[in-house]
């Protein structure tokens, strides 16, 4: 019998892709209004976020499509807060359960980031550097960088 062998390529191969780091205390909302207003673009809630089965955690989106461009803008919440109910230990009568906030990440290897930005489509270096100084110009943000995807061990939770 003959055996077949199927060779999937990597997604983030086929197309390019830029990313971006970001690091601010404003919620998701006021951070995709202000890169509206800094960048030029119209990102836009998505009706569904993303979820991470391995954890039970929801990620917020952003999203916008140029067509002019044919790109791709997402902006993705790195930190997701979850309450879970601890039980009960049953060691006393009046035993009530706790509450515990659990923290999960989209990319645990860059903990301290809150929102990535993803681009579809891999710029030049000059666009690159006017798309950072456009987002460090916003006031809120504290710092912003650019993040190499093939050097992330959890890259596949970019993949939307």
């Amino acid at each position: 019998m003959a055996v077949h062998k199927l060779i999937l390529d990597d997604v983030f191969d086929e197309v390019s892709h830029t990313l971006i780091a970001i690091h601010c205390s404003i919620d998701d909302y006021r951070l995709a209004y202000l890169l509206n207003k800094h960048l030029g673009i119209s990102l836009a809630r998505k009706q569904a976020d993303i979820d991470v089965n391995v954890d039970q955690s929801a990620y917020s989106i952003f999203e916008w499509k140029d067509e002019k461009q044919l790109t791709t803008w997402n902006l993705v919440s790195n930190t997701c807060k979850t309450e879970v109910h601890q039980p009960n230990t049953g060691k006393s009568l009046f035993d009530l359960q706790e509450k515990i906030t659990r923290i999960s990440h989209l990319i645990p290897e860059h903990r301290a980031v809150n929102y990535f930005l993803k681009i579809d489509n891999e710029f030049s270096t000059n666009k690159e550097k006017y798309i950072l100084q456009s987002i460090l110009s916003i006031p809120k943000v504290a710092t912003a960088f650019s993040v190499d995807i093939n050097k992330l061990k959890s890259k596949e939770n970019l993949i939307f």
